[in-house]
């Protein structure tokens, strides 16, 4: 028997760069925006509310100073983690609308909390980057599937004592494109991936590579993460780093659909669209159409 669903919203915007300096990224009206077309109707979910996150506020935050926004998105990611966890307890499947990347921190702790569970990470790039392969890092939005696998600042990858929140051999990436600057990390650690080539090419291969990767017996289960700059600029431009060659609608529907349908799967979170860069809402409901569409 299918999962009741619950929608919940995780506005933060606090792991990405100001899109002009003295604003702030306007990803956080995403909830909001995908409301507006009705998406908790359609899926037919209850609404399980929202987390307020902290002020944005990098104050003098520089390069060189480590993640902007630490300790807000610290404090954000445990009591994201509450909410996500009593709602998996509950036999909900959670859609948590973002926010951005580092939205995937809270519900990563939640079931971590509760035993071992993979990641299905959706994204335009690998999110990957760390101190180790890069200058510095700031924007925790684009360090998401390394804060997660145990990788960068202990008070980001180690709340609770609990890092890594999710094995390396419990983590799948897809979507990144053939430029990808953080690739031999993903390769040194033996995460499993998939380009948006290797998408285009065949997404029901991918997902069903991804399964038989994830529906492990030693799994508890599995989250999804979309970041929707998976898709290519020129069908999803609003988001804070629109790249070409990325997968179109109806690829990100066939590859989405066995993902969210498996029982293995306990939720998904969807960041990164920016409602300020799409004032008609045209890509918004396109959106939300892909997202009905693949949870039918």
């Amino acid at each position: 028997m299918a999962r009741s669903r619950v929608v919940l919203d995780g506005p933060s915007n606090l792991g990405l760069r100001p899109p002009v300096e003295g604003t702030v990224p306007g990803c956080y009206k995403l909830a909001g925006a995908l409301r507006d077309q009705g998406i908790v109707t359609r899926i037919g979910a209850a609404d399980a509310g929202c987390v307020v996150p902290p002020r944005y506020d990098r104050g003098c935050w520089k390069p060189g100073d480590g993640v902007f926004n630490a300790a807000a998105m610290a404090s954000y990611s445990v009591r994201l983690a509450d909410r996500v966890g009593s709602l998996v307890d509950d036999d909900k499947f959670v859609v948590l609308l973002g926010g951005e990347c580092s939205n995937l921190l809270g519900p990563a702790l939640a079931l971590k909390r509760r035993g071992r569970y993979g990641v299905v990470y959706l994204d335009g790039h690998s999110d990957m980057r760390t101190v180790d392969n890069d200058e510095y890092v700031g924007a925790a939005g684009g360090e998401a599937l390394a804060l997660v696998t145990g990788r960068g600042q202990g008070d980001l990858t180690d709340l609770e004592g609990l890092s890594p929140y999710v094995r390396d051999t419990d983590a799948v990436m897809l979507g990144y494109r053939e430029d990808e600057s953080y690739l031999e990390t993903l390769e040194e650690a033996g995460i499993p991936h998939w380009s948006a080539l290797n998408i285009i090419e065949d997404p029901a291969a991918a997902a069903s590579g991804v399964l038989t990767h994830l529906e492990r017996a030693e799994l508890d289960g599995f989250w999804v993460h979309l970041d929707v700059d998976i898709l290519d600029a020129a069908i999803m431009p609003a988001v804070d780093s629109p790249d070409p060659g990325g997968i179109d609608h109806a690829q990100l529907q066939t590859l989405l659909h066995p993902l969210l349908a498996s029982q293995k799967c306990v939720g998904i979170d969807i960041g990164i669209y920016d409602p300020d860069l799409d004032p008609e809402q045209v890509y918004a409901a396109e959106l939300t159409d892909t997202l009905v569409a693949a949870l039918s």
